[in-house]
């Protein structure tokens, strides 16, 4: 990407909504800003030194030589002409050239708040986000469509990525391992639109999960056990649930001295173990050439000697890779999937595994799932934002042509308080798994009345 292009001259349009406020119309005043920043923009480029060049050129740039660079240049132009902005008003107008020159424009403050896990761009003109599980509409804006196309090409050049009518959408992941989606017109009919899916600098812990109320501590000693006697999981949920976010803390009770494989299609996970092999899938390249999916990373995890195999989600054919290798030696792993139900879940698989373009009977392919995933653990998104971990399923055994479940946890909820929060319980049925004998192979204890039916719990 040329300087120019990361100054944000994009035919004179590349500019930043307004900064402050005044009794002058809105679109009068945005206009005043555009010329002032472009003013500014002219002046850099024409005007930088040779070593002013190599710093904003620089791929790992140091915010506040950037910032001092910029500084300079607006003190120059406000020498020139010195009511263009309120004085006071300057700092921010050094922040926003630097988020249009370092970060991603008006979306960078929005990137940066840890309160918002999920950013929405609905075209340049309405921007929601995700925050504590609600959606709210933001007041940033893009000055045009230009304006936001710049900042997708801002994300996607680092990446070796392009986006154009010919290929119109993108999934990609940013440095800081934020997952992002661009969709453009003629697909979306309202503007380019953006969608980044944030991720915690820390990753979450199980404690962190129990405080949020995702969990209680049952269940977390519960799930513990489980990883750790090798029971293979599956996690299941809704889009936006928080499978991913589960799926990276229960992975942490993985024991140290284990060789573990993750497979994803943008990198999301953050295991702490020592011994741990990512892999990416790689979409196909311009010439539609190149493409390593998620079914072609997993048969070649098997070939890697993994003690386990953790597949970020499975949507299609590797789920029956993903069976097989659970069912071949590799106990333990684990997965995730969307669905709406832990019944819903097997039933998706099913059907995944019909995608994989072998003709099975339905029967063996049950077969395969039920000798494959013991554990379903279902993780949902209650109407007051919050996300709980609804059931704890064992998948049993085959009767009939029909794969036998049975919950060991449920979350009961009763109602709503008059805040809109969500009320209920985290109850055991009172029944015990069936793989307990896997919990003594592997030196795994729990008490004896582990499993005793809560109090509260009807059933």
């Amino acid at each position: 990407m040329s300087l120019l292009t990361r100054l944000g001259r994009m035919d004179g349009k590349n500019v930043q909504v307004k900064i402050f406020e005044s009794t002058q119309d809105t679109e009068e005043r945005e206009e005043e800003y555009q010329r002032f920043k472009q003013r500014i923009h002219q002046r850099i480029v024409e005007e930088m030194t040779p070593e002013e060049q190599r710093v904003l050129s620089s791929i790992h740039q140091d915010p506040r030589q950037v910032e001092l660079i910029i500084e300079h240049y607006v003190e120059e132009v406000m020498a020139e002409d010195p009511f263009a902005i309120p004085r006071g008003e300057r700092p921010q107008v050094v922040a926003d050239i630097r988020d249009e020159m370092l970060g991603l424009g008006p979306i960078e403050s929005l990137r940066k708040d840890a309160s918002i896990t999920e950013i929405m761009v609905n075209g340049p003109k309405q921007i929601f986000v995700e925050r504590m599980g609600k959606l709210e509409l933001t007041d940033v804006k893009f000055h045009d469509t230009a304006h936001l196309m710049n900042i997708i090409e801002r994300i996607l050049a680092p990446l070796g990525r392009r986006i154009d009518e010919s290929s119109p959408l993108v999934d990609a992941r940013l440095q800081d391992g934020s997952r992002v989606n661009i969709i453009i017109p003629p697909l979306s009919l309202i503007g380019p639109c953006v969608t980044i899916r944030k991720f915690s600098a820390t990753p979450l812990t199980v404690e962190n999960l129990i405080s949020f109320g995702t969990m209680d501590e049952k269940m977390a000693t519960f799930l513990r056990a489980c990883v750790k006697a090798r029971i293979n999981i599956l996690v299941s949920g809704g889009t936006g649930s928080g499978k991913t976010t589960t799926l990276n803390v229960i992975s942490s009770f993985i024991p140290e001295g284990e060789r573990i494989v993750t497979i994803e299609d943008a990198a999301e996970l953050r295991l702490q173990q020592t011994h741990v092999v990512t892999l990416e899938a790689r979409p196909a390249n311009i010439e539609g050439k190149g493409q390593i999916t998620i079914r072609d990373l997993v048969r070649n995890a098997l070939r890697m000697r993994p003690d386990r195999i953790i597949v970020g989600e499975v949507r299609s054919g590797e789920a029956l890779d993903m069976l097989q290798a659970m069912n071949t030696g590799h106990d333990g792993s684990l997965t995730t999937a969307h669905a709406n139900s832990p019944r819903d879940a097997l039933s998706r698989l099913e059907t995944m595994v019909l995608m994989s373009g072998l003709e099975l009977p339905v029967r063996a392919i049950r077969e395969q799932i039920s000798s494959a995933i013991d554990l379903i653990l279902h993780q949902s998104r209650i109407r007051d934002g919050s996300r709980k971990i609804t059931y704890i399923t064992e998948v049993q055994r085959m009767e009939g042509n029909t794969i036998t479940t049975q919950d060991i946890f449920r979350f009961v909820q009763t109602g709503f308080d008059e805040s809109g929060k969500a009320l209920g319980h985290f109850a055991c049925t009172g029944l015990k798994p069936s793989f307990l004998d896997k919990f003594q192979l592997n030196g795994v204890d729990l008490p004896e009345n582990f499993f005793d039916a809560d109090i509260g719990g009807a059933y």
